[in-house]
């Protein structure tokens, strides 16, 4: 096996963890935050910890399924965590870990750019389709 020098080094792990390539774990990553739910949920949790019924009714759309596996993958990912408290009901709260929370951060600015801009982006899909009625 040949030594490789610290520039080769370098080289090898740049090519590893480029994020253009489907394989690369950091594609894989974005994949996984870049989904609507995880983006609508992470923003949702920003303002503090939530019961699955309060996330379930904050964010319209989601059905219980999506709602369940996006939560499991969040906490898998070490991006919230998941608190059962044994009471009749049982009562369980989903929270953002540090890390969660830095996603956060960019994620709900994301959402607030949507948000701020949806007038000017239908404009623009009203006049695109006016002028390419083909399309």
């Amino acid at each position: 096996m040949a030594t490789m020098t610290a520039a080769q080094r370098r080289e090898q792990a740049r090519v590893e963890y480029d994020a253009f390539l489907r394989s690369c774990p950091t594609n894989q990553l974005l994949d996984r935050i870049s989904d609507k739910w995880v983006s609508l949920v992470v923003s949702a949790l920003a303002a503090g910890p939530m019961r699955y019924s309060d996330l379930g009714r904050k964010i319209a759309g989601v059905s219980p399924k999506m709602l369940t596996q996006t939560l499991r993958s969040l906490e898998r990912d070490g991006l919230l965590t998941r608190t059962v408290t044994p009471s009749v009901p049982v009562r369980v709260d989903y929270e953002l870990t540090a890390l969660g929370q830095s996603l956060a951060q960019l994620l709900t600015a994301v959402k607030d750019w949507a948000e701020n801009h949806f007038d000017e982006v239908r404009d623009s899909r009203d006049r695109y389709d006016t002028e390419n009625p083909d399309d």
